[in-house]
């Protein structure tokens, strides 16, 4: 079927089901509901079979949905109504939620009901949750209602309180930040990360700190730190530690408020947020090795099992700040001292990394040089990655990856990527030439005509695309909390395969042959001056490219890319 996707953003969600949609033959183009840009005459020029929705935050207009069959992604359960749907699911501590996909009509999540399916809520924050139990809930369901309507015989199902005990009808409010407010002198740490990650990652708790007004974003609890109830008590790789009624809890990241007639602002790292309002605060630095034995917050773990070594790492949103590239380069070379034959390189269930951290270059007094700093500092660790030799390297790719991400996951020997990931395997998008060794490994994989497709259609790959490419070895086909001991168990088998120490043997040879005929300080060398030129000019369009990102400004319509999405 020719299928139009109508979304607010082509977030991760609705990247997912352009990707699975293609990859099961249908025809697929978007149109984002923006201001000033009526939908009716829009769907009429895609002339589409079927509409589906994948993250809507606008009515579809009548003219819509009397003509053509709209079916809506609602992340709640079967008689779940309103737009705060995760936000009080976790915020409620439900433990297990749903999907529906219903068809528009009058009412908003009130049309009848093609597809649900339930899943579990783990202590999870709401964007992770939405990456992962969701967004898994929410393909399996759109692919059923999509399959129902293309049989043509599916009848689809009434709401109706009474028809059913378990699914009620229950219309919930916006959750406004009346309700989300931590009250620090009274709420436990349970409560206060219950609000936190039901905040996370918009629009945040807003609190007061250091005399001025703040949105809080993510929460991880500290199980040995102790203070005054909402007192500071230490600093951790750029988060905060601030202390509950019985414990304490770790903030990554702030975000101020924004003033009135001021420009949206936007989430850093919480020390670079706060900067000079911060009193002198311990730096609760953890090493990677040995892992910590307590229940604590680190974005950076490393553990062994056998002859397999576990090198994890998480940054909020998936971006890499300098510090982080460096701080993780740093944990890498530890890593590479331990005994093991295999090194599993990862997440254990989200975003696997999206590249350059924007946020903390539009923060930098000098955006052009810190962009510099960062794109070296990634370069740096996929290098290290690359003249591994004494070792096979895995990339565990749990959860999405963009850009530099995706070429960090390629620096390995292997690629497992769970089913439900989604890559973008290109820079043009941020008006950027691309680094990180890209030219080497990318047409390594998939060949010179493809890897030129990929950065110039600049669309998102599957997991089963991704394999079916070349781009990735093997595909994990299971659960997000399920996929870390499945990779677990894979590279336990790895490791003790046969075959694995002739490998190694080979790596040393082969990296020889390639530094005599095609070193890799030549590709790392022609990407950065392609780098450089672009950062050094400040009419390049990455800069306001850039800018247009991190203040999560809206396009002026829907980019001619998505569009006219070729025909599968």
């Amino acid at each position: 079927m020719h299928i139009l996707i109508l979304a607010s953003a082509f977030n991760s969600l609705t990247q997912r089901a352009h990707a699975e949609l293609r990859d099961r033959g249908h025809t697929v183009a978007v149109e984002l509901a923006l201001p000033g840009h009526p939908l009716p005459d829009a769907v009429r020029r895609h002339a589409p079979q079927l509409i589906v929705a994948p993250m809507l935050k606008t009515a579809i207009p009548e003219e819509v949905w009397a003509a053509y069959t709209c079916l809506i992604v609602h992340p709640g359960p079967v008689g779940d109504r309103g737009p705060s749907s995760l936000d009080w699911a976790i915020h409620e501590g439900a433990d297990r939620w749903g999907v529906t996909v219903l068809q528009a009509d009058a009412e908003m999540d009130a049309g009848d009901v093609w597809a649900c399916v339930p899943c579990r809520v783990p202590p999870v924050s709401k964007s992770e949750l939405y990456r992962g139990e969701i967004a898994d809930a929410a393909l399996e369901a759109l692919l059923l209602a999509v399959e129902r309507y293309a049989a043509g015989t599916h009848v689809p199902l009434k709401q109706d309180a009474s028809a059913t005990s378990d699914a009620p009808l229950r219309p919930r409010p916006y959750l406004d930040q009346s309700v989300r407010r931590i009250d620090w002198a009274e709420d436990p740490t349970r409560t206060v990360l219950r609000k936190l990650r039901a905040a996370d990652s918009q629009p945040g708790v807003l609190d007061v700190l250091l005399g001025g007004e703040w949105y809080l974003h993510g929460g991880h609890p500290e199980s040995v730190l102790r203070g005054r109830p909402g007192e500071l008590l230490a600093t951790r790789a750029g988060a905060i530690c601030r202390a509950t009624t019985d414990g304490a809890v770790w903030i990554p990241e702030l975000r101020p408020r924004r003033a009135p007639g001021q420009p949206p602002t936007f989430k850093l790292p919480a020390v670079r947020a706060l900067g000079d309002r911060l009193p002198p605060l311990p730096e609760h630095n953890l090493p990677p090795l040995p892992a910590p034995r307590h229940e604590t917050w680190t974005d950076i773990r490393y553990r062994e099992d056998g002859n397999v070594g576990f090198l994890s790492f998480s940054f909020p949103g998936g971006a890499m700040s300098t510090d982080q590239c460096r701080r993780l380069l740093h944990a890498y070379r530890q890593a590479c001292t331990r005994p093991t034959s295999v090194l599993v390189l990862g997440g254990e269930r989200d975003f696997f990394s999206n590249g350059i951290h924007l946020n903390v270059i539009e923060a930098a007094d000098d955006p052009a040089a810190e962009s510099w700093a960062n794109i070296n500092a990634i370069d740096d660790l996929v290098e290290a990655v690359l003249t591994t030799t004494d070792r096979l390297v895995v990339s565990a790719v749990a959860g999405n990856a963009a850009a530099g991400g995706v070429m960090l996951a390629l620096a390995a020997d292997e690629v497992w990527c769970r089913s439900g990931a989604v890559l973008n395997p290109h820079y043009r998008l941020m008006g950027l030439y691309g680094s990180e060794y890209w030219t080497h490994t990318l047409p390594r994989r998939v060949g010179p005509a493809t890897a030129e497709r990929l950065m110039r259609e600049a669309l998102p790959v599957s997991a089963a695309g991704a394999l079916s490419l070349g781009l990735v070895d093997r595909v994990v086909d299971r659960g997000p909390e399920a996929f870390a001991p499945e990779v677990g168990e894979l590279a336990a088998r790895l490791a003790s395969h046969p075959a694995t120490a002739s490998r190694i043997t080979a790596k040393k040879t082969a990296l020889d042959r390639l530094e005599s005929t095609t070193p890799l300080a030549g590709f790392r060398a022609r990407e950065l001056t392609w780098m450089r030129r672009t950062f050094d000019d400040p009419n390049a369009p990455y800069h306001a490219l850039r800018r247009s990102f991190v203040h999560k400004e809206r396009p002026q319509g829907t980019p001619p890319h998505l569009a006219r999405t070729p025909f599968a």
